[in-house]
């Protein structure tokens, strides 16, 4: 596959890590700290225009901005008033252009739910559950807890008409309560979910203390498979079971988690810089700048091509595993937090898919019948 034509998704971090919220697991805060010469990042016009353009030229059929953070929100309204004007304005006749913005949900009031609804976008609102579970680690710089500010954020997207998913980190302290957490989403009414394992190192080299265990995450994963399953796949949304299913039936995922190889998307920093992860925005992995060089130049080049082949090669030490063509090896981040001994979450999905397999198999014949009629 050429790499410049298979890349049609660019996460966009239009603030760099810039936030109004100081959560204590947050994996991108210290990437701050390849900025230092200004305090405050901000994309500018040049290089917002210079994406957009060639974005639009490299994926010809369909684009998707992912507009993330940090908090990009802290961009303003009008800097997506003017990604979308120039989108409208370089892409072909037939191009598809899709949006999506992950957010804390603390800025969004009337004026941001009508430009959503109106321009489409998809939005991420990040929630960790409850007021207690949300509030013990999703806290502003002073202390005080953002859940009813999320709550409010999903009020006004709601009235809005916008299309949102529910983002929940899994950490030490809602991984044990999975069937409390999935219900809670559920009499909310939300139905687009989320959940991200939480695994972070400290400044010590050690599993950080708010990161869960492989086998918590395991037996999260099989508690909320049987919630979702028993309620009926069809109501709710999860995003993990969705993608593992599409394994199951087309033997394919959008998922990136789920895939042979990384180098689906490219991450494009406030300055223009390149990267080909947001897990991996550090200097050895910086592809260039979208300022001083092309993008599909970018895309093609031997870097870009050797990180996504990383994780094909180490999937050599998964041979063997009866479940390797289904969770394909997992996250690339999962496998440096071991320093690329073994994926953190393996027995995870080993215990997952082994209580799940049969039921998937279930779900693929329902779907193939469907398809056949």
């Amino acid at each position: 596959m050429d790499a410049a034509t298979g890349v049609s998704t660019v996460l966009v971090k239009p603030v760099s890590a810039d936030c109004n919220l100081s959560c204590t697991y947050c994996f991108y805060l210290s990437k701050s700290r390849l900025y230092p010469h200004t305090r405050v990042h901000r994309m500018s016009d040049e290089v917002l225009k210079k994406l957009v353009i060639q974005m639009l030229s490299i994926s010809p059929e369909r684009v998707h901005f992912c507009w993330q953070g940090g908090e990009p929100t802290l961009a303003g309204l009008e800097f997506y008033k003017r990604a979308v004007k120039y989108q409208s304005l370089f892409r072909a006749i037939h191009q598809i252009i899709e949006n999506s913005i992950q957010t804390n949900g603390l800025l969004i009031d009337d004026e941001w739910g009508d430009f959503l609804s109106k321009h489409s976008f998809l939005v991420g609102v990040s929630l960790d559950g409850p007021l207690e579970i949300h509030d013990s680690y999703r806290r502003d710089p002073r202390g005080k807890g953002s859940y009813n500010l999320v709550i409010k954020c999903t009020e006004t997207l709601a009235r809005h008409h916008v299309e949102f998913n529910i983002l929940a980190v899994i950490n030490n302290c809602n991984v044990k309560e999975p069937e409390m957490l999935y219900r809670f989403f559920v009499d909310k009414g939300f139905k687009y979910l989320q959940f991200i394992p939480c695994v972070e190192l400290d400044s010590s080299g050690e599993i950080a203390w708010f990161s869960i265990t492989p086998e918590e995450y395991g037996r999260f994963l099989c508690e909320v498979f049987d919630e979702w399953f028993d309620s009926g796949v069809s109501k709710i949304y999860v995003r993990d079971f969705e993608e593992i299913l599409m394994l199951y039936v087309l033997g394919d995922t959008s998922s990136c988690v789920f895939a042979n190889e990384c180098g689906r998307y490219i991450v494009v920093e406030h300055n223009g810089d390149v990267y080909p992860c947001d897990f991996f925005v550090e200097p050895e992995w910086l592809l260039g700048n979208i300022l001083e060089d092309d993008l599909e130049d970018i895309l093609k080049s031997r870097k870009f091509r050797e990180f996504a082949s990383i994780k094909e090669k180490l999937r050599g030490k998964c041979i063997g595993c009866r479940w390797l063509n289904y969770c394909r090896g997992g996250c690339l981040k999962h496998w440096k937090i071991t320093n690329f001994s073994h994926n953190y979450f393996c027995q995870s999905y080993k215990v997952f898919f082994e209580y799940a397999h049969e039921k998937f198999l279930e779900l693929k014949e329902r779907l193939n019948f469907f398809r056949s009629l």
